[in-house]
């Protein structure tokens, strides 16, 4: 597969391509939290009940990689394998897609890659865990998604950004990129592992309203994401305090073994989940899934006012 600066080659699957062909919800799901940020089995428990989500109510699930160099919106059955298996898998941010491509990698991809290869496939909602933002600890990096965000024009359902960030700076980098960010439910962000941060949001109660908002962000012309976030599922989320105990202890013990860049991230959310004995975990795999389906809720709507 040849790409050149005007013309990017994303491979869809059939039934990926027949839907995005005919105007029909397709949902992108990202790769990496699969071959990374969870371990086996609970990833194979997440990828199966995300692509479940999705079609059950009637969406298209596009799992985005980079396949042996190709970029890809949907992986066949084989590929999943081989990528739950999680050995010879590269974390590929967005800066990293032309060197899996040019290396013939397989590559699974963060938000920001995965934003970037489902716009190129011509989808407009994804769905994830938690988004990257602004680390805590010196040198405060900064995720690529953020970016990515800021540039990319489609509708992201998450559950706020990681809680082992600094959720309010994080917010307020949105704010300056001039991404903006929708409650599902709530008017407070979502800390990820629990409801709660304290941290204002414009509140929305229904699809409806969110694809009403992103259809007249297209029409403006902006080219930033809408972000729509909601609270874990209430039967699973974890107090804060308890959160915010086992995040400060990781970024001690972080600077202790000189953890740093891409690293960090799955340090830190090993470090939790060991901290709260696994309820971490039980979280995630809950939020994933919900989020998941409301993106495929807002999907089904979205595609059902363009048809209109």
């Amino acid at each position: 597969m040849m790409l050149n600066a005007s013309t990017a080659i994303v491979r869809t699957l059939p039934a990926v391509a027949s839907a995005i062909a005919n105007g029909r919800a397709v949902v992108a799901l990202e790769s990496s939290v699969l071959a990374q940020g969870l371990p086996i089995p609970a990833n194979r428990t997440a990828a199966r009940a995300m692509i479940e989500a999705v079609e059950s109510r009637g969406a298209v699930a596009a799992i985005t990689a980079v396949v042996r160099g190709v970029p890809a919106a949907g992986l066949t059955d084989d590929e999943l394998e081989r990528f739950l298996a999680r050995e010879g898998i590269a974390k590929v941010s967005a800066r990293d897609l032309g060197l899996a491509i040019a290396r013939a990698a397989d590559g699974a991809t963060t938000v920001a890659a995965a934003l970037t290869l489902a716009r190129l496939a011509g989808i407009d909602v994804l769905a994830t865990g938690g988004i990257g933002g602004v680390h805590r600890a010196p040198p405060f990096d900064e995720s690529a998604d953020l970016a990515e965000l800021a540039r990319t024009p489609m509708i992201v359902v998450c559950s706020g950004a990681k809680a082992i960030l600094d959720l309010r700076a994080t917010a307020e980098r949105l704010d300056t990129l001039g991404v903006a960010v929708l409650g599902f439910r709530t008017a407070e962000l979502p800390a990820f592992y629990g409801a709660e941060s304290g941290i204002p949001v414009q509140r929305v109660d229904d699809e409806q309203t969110i694809v009403s908002i992103f259809r007249a962000q297209r029409a403006l012309g902006q080219r930033s994401a809408l972000l729509v976030v909601q609270p874990p599922p209430a039967p699973f989320a974890l107090p804060g305090s308890v959160v915010e105990r086992a995040v400060v202890e990781g970024v001690r013990e972080s600077t202790r073994a000189g953890v740093q860049g891409s690293a960090m991230t799955p340090f830190l959310l090993a470090h939790v989940d060991r901290a709260t004995a696994g309820r971490a975990r039980e979280v995630n795999l809950a939020l994933l899934e919900q989020n998941a389906a409301l993106a495929a809720s807002i999907a089904m709507a979205l595609a059902r006012t363009e048809s209109s």
